[in-house]
């Protein structure tokens, strides 16, 4: 696109709200909100905030679960000409006061959370100790007070607007998103995610899942992250489709969502088909149903074991689709595709204009076979990291983004995700690679789930250790496990030390927390 290119990521919404004004573009709980109420009210915000002084170049915060809220904030941020920095839900104040001074935020939106989870005192305490952040505005759902009386409400911010807005001009190099990175080494670093970085990679997204504005897509992804908001917000808005959000994933709503609302299309991370599969109640529901419309499940986040994807495709009669990306590739890298071969195992083939190689420590090309790291280029590469020029150099080198996985490639152009640099087991000078150690535990059949991690050993400088979660009615030894994998893996990738957990950690995407489990003593 040529620099003088006028793009604005909030077009995928304005777009459709033009083509199809009274299509449902939102189900949410009992509410329906079609393509022009949504555009109407994302509107108002933007009037709001331009009102308030918030312009092109400015970066305001979001905090919010998956509500409609979200994309109103979001899209109406955007129109301004304003960078949004979607912040994880979980955070508490201390570090979202680091996100806020670190993105360097002039405005935060946040909603009042819940009982449980009180994210506007956490945020509206970390606005307080961030003198460069200037506005705060609390969501208020509504017949629920504004628990601050010195803060305007989202309401407020809204209040008289008009439902008419220009979208300021913005070029598909400006920052649209600021993404932050989870942070397990080191602090979090904020991904700059461009207008054409996000634009074009829902729009690949759409063309990869056939997308069509009949489908239905099932939102359990926390919005705030890459995966759901790039995936399935903007590709699903892009297409004028109809978006079924639910606030946080659970097995029983999710189900409920798939039958009521004729949903075609579910994306989630493993441990979401995993939770689905497992789920004891799902013949409470009407699988027949779900399975007439369901047509295209996606995967990311992490490697989906083989054994939960062959179960949850023969259950519900749906095709997975596995790929791969990070925040900084916005998210999508590389996916396997409908028509193609399906590879079990496989993240399939890079996304058209999207390069991927396998390399050494020099970056130099390995041939099939062989293990190294996984380096992308191409739209979908992210500006740099948020003023951390130092990170910069060392992610984005040799004109690569250094994406820090351990991958192969096969003989056919198949790609494979084979784990992550930092995940990587060496015991006695072997490489053990967690994931395929989890790979092969995972057909045991008491095993439901299954986490590998490396702990120091004096003898061997790290020692393979399993936590396992085993299948509902069933029973087993640390000895009965060790010794079924002592027999299917070679002798130095089994693990010596076996630990049962009722649950594996997780963060707020599904993801497992392996840092959690290494830091337990």
């Amino acid at each position: 696109m040529s620099s003088a290119t006028k793009l604005n990521l909030a077009n995928v919404l304005e777009d459709s709200a033009f083509a199809f004004p009274d299509k449902t573009a939102i189900i949410y709980a009992d509410k329906r909100y079609t393509y022009k109420q949504v555009n109407a009210v994302v509107n108002q915000v933007a009037n709001g905030l331009k009102q308030s002084g918030i312009g092109k170049g400015d970066r305001v915060a979001l905090s919010c679960l998956n509500l409609p809220y979200f994309p109103m904030a979001y899209y109406g941020i955007l129109k301004t000409g304003a960078t949004v920095v979607p912040l994880n839900v979980l955070l508490k104040r201390h570090e979202i006061k680091y996100h806020l001074e670190d993105s360097e935020a002039k405005a935060y939106i946040c909603f009042i959370g819940t009982p449980d989870l009180p994210m506007a005192q956490e945020g509206y305490a970390a606005f307080k100790e961030t003198p460069g952040c200037e506005k705060f505005w609390v969501i208020t759902p509504p017949g629920v007070d504004n628990p601050f009386p010195d803060v305007q409400s989202f309401d407020d911010l809204m209040k008289d607007q008009s439902y008419a807005f220009n979208s300021v001009y913005t070029e598909p190099m400006d920052t649209a998103v600021i993404l932050y990175t989870s942070g397990t080494t080191g602090r979090p670093k904020g991904a700059e995610l461009t207008h054409n970085n996000i634009y074009y990679n829902a729009q690949a997204s759409g063309v990869l899942f056939r997308q069509t504005p009949d489908d239905v897509h099932l939102v359990t992804l926390p919005l705030f992250h890459s995966f759901g908001q790039t995936t399935q917000m903007n590709a699903g808005f892009m297409g004028g489709c109809t978006l079924v959000i639910i606030p946080k994933f659970d097995p029983s709503a999710v189900l409920s969502g798939f039958q009521e609302h004729n949903v075609t299309i579910f994306a989630g991370v493993p441990t979401m088909y995993w939770a689905l599969l497992n789920f004891p109640d799902a013949d409470k529901f009407d699988l027949a149903k779900i399975s007439s419309t369901l047509r295209l499940g996606v995967s990311g986040g992490s490697a989906m074991p083989v054994e939960v994807m062959k179960g949850f495709e023969e259950k519900y009669n749906v095709e997975i689709l596995e790929g791969y990306g990070l925040s900084e590739t916005s998210p999508v890298a590389c996916f396997s595709r409908m028509g193609m071969k399906k590879v079990p195992g496989s993240i399939g083939i890079p996304l058209p204009s999207v390069e991927m190689i396998i390399a050494d420590e020099n970056d130099n090309p390995l041939p099939p076979g062989e293990i190294g790291e996984v380096l992308i280029r191409g739209p979908n590469i992210m500006k740099g990291y948020y003023k951390k020029p130092e990170a910069n150099a060392e992610a984005l080198r040799n004109h690569w983004f250094h994406s820090g996985d351990m991958g192969k490639i096969d003989e056919n152009g198949y790609f494979y995700i084979v784990d992550r640099l930092k995940d990587m087991i060496i015991r006695g000078g072997y490489n053990v690679y967690p994931r395929e150690v989890e790979e092969l535990m995972m057909r045991n059949e008491k095993i439901s789930l299954v986490a590998v991690v490396g702990m120091p050993d004096d003898k061997y400088g790290e020692e393979v250790v399993a936590y396992v979660v085993l299948k509902e009615g069933q029973t087993a030894t640390e000895e009965e496990i060790v010794t079924w994998s002592k027999a299917n893996m070679a002798d130095y990738k089994y693990p010596r030390k076996v630990i049962f957990k009722d649950q594996l950690p997780m963060n707020a995407t599904g993801k497992i927390l392996k840092r959690v489990l290494r830091e337990e003593k």
